[in-house]
């Protein structure tokens, strides 16, 4: 029969080559330290979930919602980046509710590109940067992202030497996976890049609150200008702990807005009532458990880069996210991310992301998302002790 080309056109999925060793080693009743998946363990605040409850009770909430989001919800964000950011956004035109920033992302792909539209995106990247707009038919060109990199010129260089000209450019800051943070004036030079470049801007702020040590993640859509060249997606899944709920939202240029409000019409009818009920309390109430969520990830990324020193695996500490992007070890390093990834789990009891699943400049890499607690950390780090330890020469 004949292929269905939109899933040939898919890479393959590297994650889960380690994910069914993972699952193998459980059914033998091994137990796995697994800091592999960036699925947030910590209770969506009790005040939020009771207020989905009480709303569950009420049939009128049963009923077919808006795709776009309930007004009280599109306002209580825009009220959000007023309050936190400074910008004024409108909640009819200029933002929408989405089922997790995922899912808008890929609507939002397919709602703007064309097959053969070229995308830039950063390598390595959260994968749905590069796979919307592959499902949507385009062709996307590689940023190469690192500390040690200046990403201008490599942008420069990857709209010079794309044809056709791109179209669109994703962009994720505090970033998923390298932990790279950003500054204000780093959005005022991709605003002006854009509008020199006449392209479209995607910013995905899924970290926005995750930040540490005194630095506070800026909004694109703080950049004068940004607003004529792009959206900025945010999301309640890590903020608040509320990864299953699944509410997002796109906010910024009214058409591009409307273009992800009109393929989402004919696609869905909106998030369960109660849930986007629930999800306005916890942007219009008390903001303490933000900050509780925050310091439980800090203790952890201290506890895990603190416990990876000790035993010889210096990593940098990172300023946001819920990630540590730990280059292998040199004497391991040859292996590349999946095989050793494959030796962590099968030799240390330790499940990690390997960064070739995020693009082809993350190979040296792997991914600890900072999901076991205190405990299961020091059992990782005594694991991994004793790899390391017998390292080859």
């Amino acid at each position: 029969m004949e292929e269905f080309s939109r899933i040939q056109r898919l890479p393959p999925y590297v994650f889960a080559v380690v994910g069914d060793l993972k699952m193998k080693l459980r059914r033998q009743n091994i137990d796995i330290v697994d800091f592999s998946m960036g699925n947030p363990d910590i209770p969506t605040p009790a005040h939020v979930v009771d207020k989905m409850v009480e709303a569950t009770q009420k049939p009128v909430n049963h009923r077919y919602s808006l795709s776009r989001g309930i007004p009280n919800l599109r306002r209580a964000v825009c009220d959000r980046y007023a309050r936190l950011y400074g910008v004024e956004l409108d909640p009819d035109k200029e933002a929408i509710v989405t089922m997790g920033s995922k899912e808008g992302l890929a609507h939002l792909s397919l709602a703007m590109l064309n097959p053969g539209d070229v995308v830039l995106a950063p390598d390595p990247t959260y994968p749905i940067h590069k796979y919307a707009p592959i499902i949507a038919g385009a062709d996307v060109r590689s940023v190469p992202i690192a500390s040690d990199r200046d990403f201008f010129e490599d942008l420069t260089t990857a709209t010079r030497q794309a044809w056709p000209k791109p179209k669109l450019l994703f962009l994720c800051y505090p970033h998923n996976p390298t932990t790279e943070v950003t500054d204000l004036d780093f959005f005022r030079k991709v605003v002006a890049f854009a509008k020199e470049n006449n392209i479209w801007v995607v910013h995905d702020l899924a970290y926005a609150d995750l930040v540490f040590d005194g630095y506070k993640a800026p909004s694109f859509l703080q950049a004068e200008g940004a607003k004529d060249v792009g959206v900025e997606f945010y999301s309640l899944s890590k903020s608040y702990s509320m990864p299953g709920w699944r509410v997002g939202f796109c906010l910024g240029n009214p058409r591009l807005v409307h273009a992800l409000a009109r393929i989402k019409s004919y696609l869905d009818y909106g998030i369960f009532q109660p849930i986007q009920i629930a999800a306005t309390v916890a942007l219009n109430g008390p903001q303490d458990d933000v900050d509780a969520i925050r310091e439980i990830y800090r203790e952890r990324r201290d506890r895990l880069i603190e416990g990876l020193a000790r035993i010889g695996w210096e990593v940098p500490s990172p300023k946001a996210t819920m990630f540590v992007w730990a280059r292998i070890p040199e004497a391991f390093r040859k292996m590349g991310s999946v095989e050793f990834s494959k030796l962590l789990l099968t030799e240390a009891q330790v499940a990690v992301s390997p960064g070739l699943g995020f693009g082809s400049y993350g190979d040296e890499y792997v991914r600890f998302a900072l999901i076991e607690n205190e405990h299961r950390t020091r059992q990782a780090v005594s694991n991994m002790r004793r790899l390391l330890s017998g390292a080859p020469e």
